[in-house]
């Protein structure tokens, strides 16, 4: 599971996004946390092709960390996977855009500080060395970062090799990690202008009102106020996609679940989300796309019409494959 961490200035709504969030989520260990399901229509459509006892979805843990760009809070939101930035976009004198700008230098300048600081003990480190030596790969990492943050670039979004970066994930920086910006609307406003493309817009105080209801009910009332698709299910959707994540599937009549693996994930290493034991002793898998296997109506139908394929430890798992693991003990 893969942790996102809520920052915003304050009076941004992080807090009552998160408050929206655990009407959906359930405590994740602390009071600050909220497990949350991945919104996926195909589970049921499965469960009930299959009669599963019981649907497990993909989940994503949601930290809401106080004290928005304090050094207590930015070292919690390094343990995080993922940012979702929370802007204010309701209210009087509304700044989104400005609000970005404030959290994204605040980040900046946290980064460049740790990565100055580790810049200095590795040039210390390899002092001495000879020229011919030269600098290390790390110092090199550390020189290339560095100069991407004192231009006020992210580091997601400077030229940074694989093993430049490799050297940078000890340090957990902010501008590395994959970013998602909520725009807390108006109740009916739409996104406003100057923030980036894929900007999720929710109204997180008329979606918390509906925190301690049966969803059927919270459905209905945010349709009262036009809420047809819940924001929150945008956020929580929008985060999973900049985790780089894809869904593979599996169902039967114990149960339909929903499994998370990075994109780019082989057949071993998917067995491997489900049980260790599996990645272990994987033989083969047996494959077919969701879609196939509705239009199928079933997993035996899809075998009979050859649309289920047997694949080996080189396939590449896609988007919403349903799986079966062959393995041996």
């Amino acid at each position: 599971m893969k942790d996102v961490g809520l920052v915003g200035v304050p009076f941004s709504g992080k807090s009552t996004l998160f408050t929206a969030l655990t009407r959906i989520g359930s405590a994740g260990g602390r009071a600050n946390q909220a497990v949350v399901p991945v919104p996926d229509p195909r589970l049921d459509v499965l469960a009930e092709m299959h009669r599963s006892r019981r649907v497990v979805p993909a989940q994503v843990r949601f930290v809401d960390v106080p004290g928005g760009t304090s050094a207590q809070a930015l070292a919690a939101l390094r343990e995080t996977d993922a940012l979702c930035v929370v802007v204010r976009a309701f209210g009087p004198d509304p700044d989104p855009a400005g609000e970005l700008a404030e959290v994204t230098a605040d980040l900046l300048l946290a980064d460049l500080a740790n990565v100055d600081t580790a810049l200095e003990n590795a040039r210390k480190r390899t002092k001495g060395r000879s020229a011919k030596e030269g600098a290390t790969a790390e110092v090199v990492a550390l020189q290339a970062a560095h100069a991407a943050l004192s231009e006020e670039r992210l580091l997601r979004d400077a030229d940074l090799d694989e093993e430049a970066r490799r050297h940078l994930r000890g340090l957990a920086p902010l501008t590395l990690k994959p970013w998602v910006v909520v725009a807390n609307l108006e109740e009916g406003a739409g996104v406003p202008r100057g923030l980036p493309e894929g900007t999720v817009g929710v109204s997180a105080e008329i979606e918390a009102e509906t925190a301690g209801m049966p969803e059927d009910e919270a459905r209905a009332l945010l349709a009262e106020f036009g809420v047809v698709e819940p924001g929150i299910d945008r956020v929580v959707a929008a985060c999973y996609r900049a985790l780089d994540l894809i869904t593979f599937l599996t169902t039967g009549e114990d149960e339909t679940r929903a499994w998370e693996v990075r994109h780019g994930a082989t057949a071993p290493e998917a067995a491997g989300a489900i049980h260790s034991d599996l990645q272990r002793g994987f033989i083969r898998a047996e494959v077919v796309g969701y879609d196939d296997l509705v239009a199928a109506g079933g997993w035996e139908q899809a075998k009979h019409h050859g649309s289920l394929r047997v694949e080996g430890k080189d396939y590449v798992v896609r988007e919403g494959d349903v799986l079966h693991v062959r393995f041996a003990v």
